[in-house]
């Protein structure tokens, strides 16, 4: 899949200005809890049917080149040999100074939806 060099861009942007503006929904609402006394809200999807893919090029493509194949901004993801714990954890705490943080921004099921994603990129050496 190709993407243009300003979509990842402009979807990084929304995402930040969505977080800067909406800590509720991103906070307590994205993560299929309900407030005290209102109605639960429907099962959080599986991984199964969060497109990996599609989330990282919008969230993370920007600073991980060509879809996590190559150096960017962030280090090339093909091949990574950290444990699984690890990129779930860098994904949710970020890195200081380097990446932000998407434990409230992300639900369980899409980390591991990206985390998916991360493990089928083939290493080409590039």
């Amino acid at each position: 899949m190709r993407i243009a060099k300003s979509a990842p861009l402009i979807a990084f942007g929304a995402l930040v200005a969505m977080a800067l503006s909406s800590p509720i929904v991103l906070g307590q609402g994205m993560t299929g809890a309900a407030p005290s006394g209102a109605p639960s809200s429907a099962p959080e999807a599986s991984p199964n049917d969060i497109d990996g893919e599609q989330m990282f090029a919008t969230s993370c493509g920007f600073c991980h080149q060509q879809g996590g194949r190559a150096a960017g901004r962030g280090p090339k993801l093909a091949g990574l040999s950290k444990s699984d714990e690890f990129i779930i954890e860098r994904i949710k705490k970020g890195k200081p100074g380097a990446m932000p943080g998407y434990a409230r921004a992300f639900t369980e099921g899409q980390i591991i939806a990206i985390l998916a994603y991360i493990r089928s990129l083939e290493d080409t050496g590039g």
